[in-house]
């Protein structure tokens, strides 16, 4: 009987899965790499372009897998959205990404993780039409590191730092950023031109990835890896100043346990976000989540005590 009720809910699990028309393909290939992603679609066919939420996998840019989400997508593919899960370069595999790295090799990681989602995004654009994919809908999204490339993608130069083949359209911007536990190199980059709707998700007490201004990893202005980054809170506070969309939910006394939430007991506010920006909502929000652990410091943020 035990046996019988778990074949039962493995075809029903495997039946589940294959509805939500998951294909893999490779986006992008050369001499020394090739690089897929996972296409999560509506089981329900739509006369209307499907808008597209492409997402990168965390684990400081050594590891990780792009089917770790795999539950995200098929939320998302469940609710008319269309989850473009990317493989990327794990540049720093078997290297430093903490504090006894070397800081140009860390900023050259996340250049490369930016231009494979640049390759991934003008892959994706150039077969719209075989998938139904709104090609002026797409949202961008990640987990810690994925989170990095996220950010970068959306606001650096793109002539200037892709490194492959310029295939993206002249005007094109992404839709909105969805981070969690993510932060930008030079929060100027975001500007008024340049802003757009996002939510975030961090724990303020997070010391691999500063949660307002900080050291990544935490580590001494005299560590060979230095590197400051603006983090979930300090981009919030800018984009407050430029009067733009943001969202930003605060784990007090949390840390990069929380970079995963909004993919996974967190993926409602993904949809509603997606679909507030997609409605033409305006919105500025910040939801604070006191800590559940007793003598927890919730560091020196007021809104935390």
């Amino acid at each position: 009987m035990k046996k019988y009720i778990f074949l039962l809910l493995t075809i029903l699990t495997f039946n589940n899965i294959q509805a939500q028309q998951i294909k893999t393909m490779t986006y992008f290939q050369n001499d020394t790499i090739k690089l897929d992603l996972d296409l999560y679609l509506p089981e329900k066919k739509s006369n209307e372009k499907i808008p597209l939420v492409i997402f990168a996998f965390g684990g400081g840019f050594s590891g990780g897998e792009r089917t770790s989400e795999k539950e995200f997508g098929m939320f998302m593919a469940k609710n008319g959205y269309a989850v473009a899960s990317i493989s990327y370069s794990l540049y720093m595999k078997g290297k430093d990404f903490g504090c006894k790295g070397t800081l140009t090799e860390k900023i050259k990681a996340i250049q490369i993780g930016v231009s494979d989602m640049w390759q991934a995004t003008s892959f994706l654009i150039a077969n719209a039409n075989k998938y139904n994919l709104d090609a002026s809908k797409i949202f961008i999204s990640g987990i810690s590191a994925g989170a990095e490339i996220g950010f970068h993608a959306s606001f650096w130069d793109y002539k200037l730092m892709n490194l492959y083949k310029s295939n993206l359209p002249e005007d094109f911007k992404y839709a909105g950023f969805i981070g969690g536990s993510g932060a930008i190199q030079d929060i100027n980059l975001i500007t008024k031109e340049k802003a757009m709707p996002m939510l975030l998700a961090h724990g303020n007490n997070d010391d691999t990835v500063p949660y307002a201004a900080g050291s990544h990893r935490s580590c001494p202005t005299n560590a060979s890896g230095w590197l400051i980054l603006f983090g979930s809170y300090a981009v919030y506070n800018h984009m407050i100043d430029l009067h733009k969309d943001i969202e930003l939910i605060t784990f007090c006394g949390g840390g990069h346990e929380f970079s995963g939430y909004l993919f996974h007991d967190g993926k409602q506010y993904a949809l509603d976000f997606v679909n507030d920006v997609l409605k033409g909502k305006k919105f500025e929000s910040h939801l604070i989540v006191p800590s559940k652990k007793k003598g927890v410091d919730s560091g020196k943020y007021l809104f935390c005590e």
